[in-house]
């Protein structure tokens, strides 16, 4: 019996002393974390382009408030590839762009047989073609098909207290089932921004993230 007092006794200790290196550890990275947001495919679109797959005239329609200016418009097109294979239902965001960009995953390329760049967002000069079809008509777009970059979105203020500026590189790291380390962010600052990294679907699978996850930037 005393020996069980004496291992009990220890085991307690152990465990205390585990949660109190947890807890220390936790803190120490909490001011450096920030949340995810997981990007499905989707399209921004000029207003020309709104037209010709909408309708003359054709205003979006708000569904969900983004960040910023931006939202989720409840409209949706049809993205058609080389293949001639197509993805439906793929969101349209708002509001209008001076120019066209649909943002899809290494995944989708597979089902359009397309090979869009990786390029931040807005660097769509020579990306890949595709057609896009809507309820009154259909586009084909020169260029303009990219996969976005990973990169994090950050207010001044948030900015300041990383060190960073508007498109600093850093590195993020991802504990948990799949530990994971992304190299060479990109760092988007401006006033209506909210703190937070963007990755597409296939970036969040690999390393077992979803929407309100944290992840830690790394000072490069």
């Amino acid at each position: 019996m005393e020996r069980e007092k004496i291992v009990s006794e220890v085991v307690k200790q152990v465990l205390a002393m585990y949660q109190t290196n947890r807890n220390d550890t936790a803190s120490n990275h909490t001011d450096a974390e920030i949340k995810v947001g997981v990007s499905q495919r989707h399209i921004h679109l000029s207003q020309e382009d709104l037209e010709k797959l909408f309708g003359k005239g054709y205003e979006l329609t708000v569904l969900k408030p983004l960040m910023g200016k931006e939202y989720a418009a409840k409209e949706v097109v049809t993205l058609v590839g080389k293949s001639l294979k197509s993805i439906e239902n793929v969101r349209v965001l708002g509001p209008v762009r001076k120019n066209t960009q649909v943002e899809i995953s290494r995944t989708d390329t597979f089902v359009l047989k397309v090979s869009p760049p990786v390029r931040p967002s807005g660097e769509i000069k020579g990306s890949e073609r595709l057609v896009v079809v809507g309820p009154k008509g259909a586009i084909y777009l020169d260029e303009g098909v990219i996969i976005a970059n990973r990169h994090i979105h950050m207010t001044p203020e948030t900015a300041r207290q990383f060190g960073v500026t508007d498109n600093s590189l850093v590195d993020v790291e991802i504990d948990g089932i799949k530990p994971t380390r992304f190299f060479d962010v990109q760092v988007r600052v401006r006033d209506d921004f909210n703190t937070e990294m963007h990755i597409d679907t296939d970036d969040a699978n690999s390393a077992g993230l979803k929407n309100g996850d944290n992840v830690r930037i790394i000072s490069k």
